[in-house]
């Protein structure tokens, strides 16, 4: 075991969790952020998606001696009132079925308008691609970053 030092939307924490400890689990089961879900545990789905520095990442095989004191955001910390652009865009479209894979679909898209605030509709598919969606929504996700794109 050993203690680290993380900076998690904003506050610092310490947990005391072996070195190959997945981020994902620091989160759910030390920090209790559980807006970050499992699903696959291989970084194939995305529905784990946090920011580390402002970039996308699957949070399922990160191991928490990787993360150093890069800046972690979650979903819980993406907006305080919940009112960041893609999020008031997903309500908006009303993309949500069963929700599961929506926080790490928010957060991908989040990440990707960060750097493309402008994106085509081929743009926003190809990026998008890294998160799956077991109801099938994919024509409203698409329809929502780019709603979210003119928002910003």
């Amino acid at each position: 075991m050993a203690n680290f030092k993380l900076r998690i939307n904003g506050k610092e924490h310490q947990v005391d969790v072996d070195d190959d400890t997945p981020l994902l689990w620091v989160l759910r089961d030390h920090l209790g952020l559980v807006g970050t879900k499992y699903s696959c545990g291989i970084a194939q789905c995305g529905a784990c998606m946090v920011h580390l520095n402002d970039e996308a990442v699957y949070s399922c095989t990160l191991p928490v001696s990787s993360v150093g004191s890069d800046k972690i955001t979650t979903i819980e910390g993406l907006s305080e009132e919940g009112d960041h652009p893609v999020q008031k865009a997903w309500a908006d479209i009303d993309v949500a079925q069963c929700g599961y894979c929506q926080s790490g679909q928010i957060m991908t898209a989040s990440a990707f308008l960060k750097k493309n605030p402008n994106p085509s509709l081929e743009e926003i598919d190809n990026v998008m691609n890294r998160n799956l969606c077991r109801c099938g929504t994919y024509h409203k996700i698409r329809e929502a970053v780019a709603m979210a794109a003119k928002l910003k």
